[in-house]
């Protein structure tokens, strides 16, 4: 496995296309300078070692040196040793709401992006917890299986949508039964659930049952509510700007508002507890105590170790062709103008 201590130094890469497009430039302009001097016979007579190969080959020569510099900034560290650590905690797993009512504005800058804030600020409190997401709408998707891969949870995290599910509508149902296949470890005691989401729901008194088939499967409940009860209507955007707002059969535009007590009555039902998520430091810090007065169960992570730094290779090679780059001339040189490699003693017999 490969880590990489700087990547910000990957920007100096930009640099190489500017160097080439001024290379084209230079070379432009020199024959165009030539021209006026003389006709071209007349300057190779003039200038018979001078090597138009050459100059391109140290242009590459010079390019290959700022890449592995580059490289080397970088510093890319390889994990030598794969191994197995023992680890306490909780297995979480995230189900967040993508329906089209989160797109609301009622919480800034809108429900879906507070909830997805939420779920990364609970994520930076955790220490050796496992985790994983799920999408919901009309449907479940798992978005991630249970991992102890923090940074890839954020990742996937950002990517969510609302345009991600096809299936339009807010089934919880859906969400509670795919997250009932999660947890995979029958010795995890401790198994949560935190839906995130504005309480609307259309699973049609299915997700009674639902919750009662997870708390049967040892899965605790937890809610987080996003929105206002006054309701919000729902913008439809182009590019970022709002060129309408959503409307109903009859042409009314559609109010969606926060269900505090669909989500209050799932999360009682499943042993757990409602978060208001209006306030994201308050609702952070009662999850954080919720999942410490929790005892940890030890599981097992395999993980790479013993990092080793690998810069000094790329240091190596843009050493040696920089050097390359500076010692190479642009004259023919003598013995690859007898090999005559790219027939430039028949052009000149010509």
């Amino acid at each position: 496995m490969i880590q990489f201590d700087e990547k910000t130094y990957f920007y100096l890469l930009a640099i190489i296309p500017v160097i080439v497009v001024l290379f084209v430039f230079l070379q432009i302009w020199k024959k165009r300078t030539q021209k006026k001097f003389a006709e071209s016979t007349l300057l190779k007579r003039l200038t018979p070692e001078k090597s138009n190969f050459k100059s391109v080959l140290k242009l590459l020569f010079f390019l290959l040196g700022i890449t592995f510099l580059t490289l080397a900034l970088v510093n890319p560290k390889i994990g030598t040793k794969l191994e197995t650590v023992k680890r306490e905690g909780v297995d979480i797993v995230f189900a967040v709401d993508v329906s089209k009512s989160m797109l609301a504005e009622d919480i800034a800058p809108n429900r879906l992006e507070k909830a997805k804030r939420l779920v990364s600020e609970i994520i930076n409190q955790l220490a050796s917890d496992r985790i994983g997401i799920i999408a919901y709408a009309g449907q479940a998707f798992p978005q991630l299986p249970i991992t102890t891969d923090y940074g890839a949870a954020k990742m996937f995290l950002q990517n969510m949508n609302t345009d991600m599910l096809t299936s339009q509508g807010t089934a919880i149902n859906e969400a509670l039964d795919l997250a009932t296949t999660y947890y995979d470890d029958e010795e995890q005691t401790n198994r949560v659930l935190f839906i995130i989401s504005d309480g609307e729901d259309h699973s049609e008194g299915t997700t009674s049952k639902a919750v009662d088939e997870a708390v049967e499967a040892g899965i605790r409940i937890y809610t987080i509510g996003v929105g206002k009860s006054k309701g919000a209507p729902i913008p439809i955007k182009k590019n970022g700007i709002v060129e309408s707002l959503k409307k109903d059969s009859r042409g009314e535009v559609v109010i969606t508002k926060l269900n505090e007590t669909v989500l209050q009555e799932i999360a009682n039902d499943g042993d757990g507890e409602y978060i208001d998520g209006t306030n994201t430091a308050k609702a952070v810090d009662r999850i954080k105590d919720i999942l410490l007065e929790m005892d940890k169960t030890e599981f097992e992570a395999k993980q790479f170790s013993e990092y080793k730094d690998q810069f000094q290779w790329f240091l190596g090679g843009a050493i040696l062709f920089l050097f390359l780059d500076i010692f190479v001339l642009d004259r023919k040189t003598k013995w690859l103008q007898k090999l005559n490699l790219f027939n430039e003693n028949h052009k000149e017999a010509a």
